[in-house]
């Protein structure tokens, strides 16, 4: 399953992406001024032409004008509209050889429309954010925008020096020049469009626990004023890293940065190696904690194991939303089998409409398909109990380590685990939209007379 590429177009968004070629690396070039909210942009985007010759092919790219464009260093036909930027090279492309693609591009970036508000490049009150989930990234690059086509990336960001430029990656350099500082960013994993991330700010930057030898490095950059909240709502995260090393395998990344934004958000943001939260996220009592370890889970589930089309977002939500559970047990709040007990009552009182493995567009991001994805998996731990279903999850975060995924593969992987057949499990939560009893661990027999010594406890 680990790498697998799929060559449909998404379910959900049909006009997204091009499934006849893959991107292997993106190396893009920004300049930002943010006062008139001004991008200028080049992009080198090193691709494989698919099974069949390709006459033309297309790249997402919202409204921006276009400059140059070069396939294979020779000018190409092209149109550019309605977001979509069709590209008819000189010569046409044979089957399986590989190609580059240069454009440029400059405008003043707004985010895409999309049926939960705007997406992909936000302008702030001082500084911009990207949040891209699920279609955004064409508000600021233009891309093979599906999520099975990763690659990995080389940014530079161009800006006026007193502000924080924050990408997924790594820093290789930052260089100033009179009144403005290049920042460049590398992200070698493969990566989906939707996830890479990137802030411009006003940050200071400190670091969260001392990673030691082998240990992963963790940077927040935050507004100053928030650093004292924050010290608080984010230092168990290190505690989180470990324990979800433990439980899900290595960290896929090289490194984990979270950034504070001087504004609300409604939710946080995962991105490759990267968070986004909203200054609505510290309050300094570790109100948003669950959120802490749900976005931090998502490097594994989303981000390294990654969905080959929309319509299996569960794979991604159901895991970080079962992570959020794993910490509050493993770190003295309720157990999973009580918040699972607790989301089992807050979808019994909901409508039963909604079918796990292909939600719909419209509820691909509705608080159910969350609560019920964690539920799915407590279920299956219930029924595997903790040895196999940890062992199940560390080598399905393993096997498929920065590869692509989808139900069906996760239900033969789970499969293994099994002593007996869980075909009607599987099929009651994630198949089936009606809600399944609540899932319960194993309960040893109860014996005839009272046990002389203490019992032990199933899990």
């Amino acid at each position: 399953m680990s790498g697998q590429r799929t060559t449909a177009s998404d379910s959900y968004f049909p006009a997204s992406g091009d499934p006849r070629y893959r991107v292997h690396r993106y190396e893009i070039a920004l300049d930002y001024r943010p006062g008139p909210n001004r991008l200028a942009g080049t992009a080198r985007l090193s691709a494989i032409v698919g099974r069949a010759q390709l006459t033309e092919f297309a790249l997402d790219l919202a409204a921006f004008k276009v400059g140059r464009i070069q396939v294979n260093g020779r000018a190409p036909h092209y149109t550019h509209r309605g977001g979509k930027l069709r590209i008819r090279p000189a010569k046409p492309l044979s089957a399986g050889v590989a190609f580059t693609v240069e454009v440029q591009w400059s405008g003043n970036p707004k985010p895409v429309r999309s049926p939960w508000g705007g997406l992909g490049w936000e302008e702030l009150a001082d500084g911009a954010l990207v949040a891209s989930q699920p279609v955004g990234a064409p508000s600021w690059y233009p891309c093979n925008d599906r999520p099975a086509d990763k690659a990995s990336y080389l940014l530079s960001v161009n800006t006026p020096s007193p502000y924080a430029v924050v990408a997924g990656g790594r820093l290789l350099t930052r260089t100033t020049k009179a009144s403005t500082t290049t920042w460049v960013y590398e992200q070698t994993a493969p990566t989906s469009s939707y996830l890479v991330g990137l802030s411009i700010g006003m940050y200071q930057t400190v670091l969260l626990g001392d990673p030691g030898l082998g240990g992963v490095p963790q940077s927040a950059h935050v507004p100053a004023h928030l650093l004292p909240k924050f010290s608080r709502d984010f230092a168990r995260q290190p505690a989180m890293m470990r324990l979800f090393e433990e439980l899900f395998g290595p960290y896929p990344l090289g490194e984990y940065s979270v950034v504070v934004a001087d504004e609300d958000l409604d939710v946080p943001v995962e991105a490759q190696g990267l968070a986004l939260f909203g200054a609505n996220h510290v309050d300094g009592v570790r109100g948003s904690e669950r959120l802490i370890a749900h976005e931090l889970a998502h490097q594994w589930f989303g981000n390294s194991v990654t969905i080959a089309d929309w319509r299996h977002i569960w794979l991604n939500e159901g895991f970080a939303k079962y992570a959020e559970w794993l910490w509050s047990e493993r770190s003295g709040g309720r157990t999973a089998q009580e918040l699972a007990l607790a989301a089992h009552r807050l979808l019994a009182a909901q409508p039963q409409d909604l079918v796990l493995v292909d939600p719909g567009r419209k509820l691909m991001f509705d608080d159910r398909l969350y609560q019920r994805g964690g539920l799915a998996l407590h279920a299956i731990r219930c029924a595997l109990g903790d040895g196999a279903f940890f062992r199940m999850v560390r080598d399905w975060a393993g096997v498929n380590r920065h590869g692509v995924v989808t139900t069906a593969g996760f239900a033969a992987h789970v499969a293994r685990y099994a002593a007996e057949p869980l075909d009607g499990l599987l099929a009651s939560w994630l198949h089936e939209p009606s809600l399944p009893p609540p899932p319960a661990p194993p309960i040893p027999a109860r014996p005839g007379n009272p046990p002389t010594s203490g019992g032990s406890s199933g899990g």
